[in-house]
């Protein structure tokens, strides 16, 4: 194994220069001649984003993700603590200290998939040369192989809020804080929902507060947080505008929206960025509900993922989807519910940091008291608030814990909502699992011949009815 290659942090920072220097309105000869400068899957994996129905929103979106990497690559250099934190950690939290900043170890596995030629298997492959098992995540351990195995960015500290929730994401943020010799601080969430669970989780809340405040350097002011706090309060506004804006008939927003939605909460939440992209996001989606924008000649079937999505190929997947009459409701990532946080004291501003971990996804449902009652209340909540006609679930080979009980939630929402569950198999992350065009199929199949027949049984059951309470009436 080479130790002496480049890094996957470094490689997708340069991606993100070139996003940093691109105008706002692009048109397609310009957009053109910039996709020329990139390799193959870095062109294929981009172009997902710059789609001319939603290209200026997406660069909106860009630009504030490169923002945030291209600061976290100099914090280091301005006195700033860079601490990894997993996919269900509140960044607002460490945005709420002046000399830390956060890096999301998914967020940066993910860019490397989506911008990088090879699209980072090359680091799961350092991973697994230096003996790690294969049946860890891909989501996280692209980017920390790239911390064990090449020459990469070395964060200063791990913050680890997984046990319980994501063991396999605990155990290799563990080992990396044990390879490289960099502290880890844990916040783990009590296998107990009730309100003695919380109170206990606040305090294990506190306990991290002051143990970062130690390791930073810095005591958390309440002023500053705050301000973080209020921005993240807006941040949720606009969650819960773009959340009734999907359940308009055919949706108005866009199916790679909803993987915008939780990139911002997992990086940018409760900053200045994420109110613009979010905004921007909604203001669009207005424009489409108004104008009945869609892409297909109908919605032909409104799907909830009920876990995570694939994201080796966004043109294949997201695009392909709406531009076949598949809408995206969101998926599993997007069900953290956000709350707006009480700004009147520190007391209330650590409980309100303390919920929002709570609610993180699979910190909520895979770490609840009963994962399969948790996870079960969620999707069927969600199924039933934006009318989706099915659900589908990824079976990612690392999330063995959904595995056993994945066939209780495909049973609760036949019985409670009739709606379909598609069982797929594949790496999210990694594209040799299982290939696009056999998920295309899958998708093509089950709403063919499960959902299109359900909806042509209810019109016809809808039909039924009104005529014979006009028979009733006569």
């Amino acid at each position: 194994m080479e130790i002496n290659q480049q890094g996957l942090f470094d490689r997708v920072a340069k991606i993100m220069e070139l996003i940093e220097r691109m105008q706002y309105k692009l048109s397609d000869e310009e957009l053109e001649g910039l996709m020329n400068f990139l390799p193959p899957d870095s062109r294929h994996s981009l172009s997902a984003f710059f789609e001319s129905r939603f290209r200026d929103t997406s660069i909106i979106f860009l630009k504030a993700i490169s923002n945030w990497i291209l600061r976290a690559r100099i914090a280091p250099e301005q006195g700033k603590k860079a601490i990894i934190v997993p996919f269900n950690f509140p960044v607002e939290f460490i945005h709420g200290f002046s000399k830390a900043y956060p890096i999301t170890s998914e967020v940066l596995s993910t860019l490397g998939v989506v911008a990088l030629e090879g699209q980072g298997e090359r680091y799961w492959d350092m991973a697994m040369g230096l003996g790690l098992p294969d049946h860890i995540c891909s989501s996280n351990t692209i980017e920390l192989g790239s911390m064990l195995g090449s020459v990469d960015f070395k964060p200063q500290a791990i913050v680890s809020a997984a046990p319980g929730g994501c063991d396999v994401n605990a155990k290799i943020h563990e080992f990396v804080s044990h390879y490289l010799d960099i502290p880890q601080y844990i916040l783990q969430k009590p296998p107990d929902d009730s309100e003695r669970g919380m109170e206990a989780y606040i305090k294990y809340t506190n306990t991290l507060i002051s143990e970062l405040e130690e390791f930073i350097g810095e005591e958390l002011s309440e002023d500053r947080l705050r301000s973080v706090l209020g921005k993240a309060n807006r941040c949720t506004e606009l969650y819960y505008e773009l959340w009734d804006l999907h359940k308009a008939r055919p949706s108005p927003v866009p199916n790679i929206f909803s993987l915008y939605i939780y990139a911002i909460r997992f990086s940018i939440w409760g900053t200045d960025e994420a109110i613009t992209a979010l905004e921007a996001m909604v203001d669009l989606c207005k424009k489409r509900l108004e104008a009945k924008a869609y892409p297909a000649k109908e919605e032909r079937a409104r799907t909830l993922w009920v876990y995570t999505s694939y994201y080796f190929d966004f043109p294949n997947l997201f695009n392909w989807m709406e531009e076949s009459g598949y809408s995206h409701l969101g998926d599993g990532l997007d069900l953290f519910f956000p709350q707006p946080v009480d700004l009147s004291s520190m007391d209330t501003m650590v409980e309100g940091l303390a919920t929002a971990a709570w609610n993180m996804p699979m910190t909520r449902q895979v770490g609840g008291e009963s994962m399969s009652r948790q996870w079960t209340e969620d999707v069927v909540h969600s199924a039933r608030e934006l009318n989706a006609d099915c659900a589908i679930y990824c079976g990612h080979h690392s999330c063995k814990q959904t595995w056993s009980v994945v066939s209780i939630l495909r049973k609760e929402l036949m019985d409670r909502l009739g709606v379909p569950l598609l069982i797929l198999q594949g790496d999210s992350w990694i594209r040799k699992m299982t290939p696009i065009s056999v998920i295309q199929h899958e998708i093509e199949e089950f709403v063919n011949n499960v959902v299109s027949s359900k909806k042509k049984t209810k019109r016809k059951l809808r039909k039924r009815r009104q005529n014979n309470n006009q028979q009733q009436g006569e």
